[in-house]
């Protein structure tokens, strides 16, 4: 497995918040600048699975692999030969914040070709992704 990259984070909303925005996959595009749209296959829980379109590449297959409401999301997109790994982990603070770690990974026989391909665009946007996912959830709905 290659760590290809990783977005830290922290916020004064709620875990919740966070949840509601990943559920949310019609408004990735708001603060996720590299997906042009997703379509989810049913409700958002684990095991779902769906298609998503990066700009200015193919669409791409991706499963929700792990689901614990309001502490991780992990969801994996499924590329020819290799498997692109996106955990999100969400730690509830006293204050009723949070913190928020993302870590993008690349497993799979051909992770290196997918992580030379891909690992420069990810590491340039993981932080900024996060930093609007935040505004997002800091906003009022």
């Amino acid at each position: 497995m290659i760590t290809i990259a990783t977005a830290h984070a922290d916020s004064t909303a709620a875990a919740s918040a966070f949840f509601a925005r990943w559920a949310d996959m019609d408004t990735w595009p708001e603060w996720n600048l590299d997906t042009e749209w997703v379509r989810r296959d049913g409700p958002f829980v684990e095991g779902c699975t769906g298609v998503l379109k990066p700009r200015g590449g193919p669409k791409v297959k991706f499963v929700v692999e792990r689901l614990i409401p309001d502490r991780e999301f992990v969801d994996v997109s499924l590329l020819l030969g290799a498997r692109l790994r996106f955990d999100h982990v969400v730690t509830s603070r006293p204050d009723g914040g949070c913190t928020i770690d993302v870590t993008v990974t690349m497993s799979g026989p051909l992770r290196w070709l997918w992580a030379r391909i891909l690992g420069k665009g990810f590491r340039a946007s993981a932080q900024p992704d996060l930093d609007r996912l935040v505004n997002a959830a800091e906003s009022p709905a």
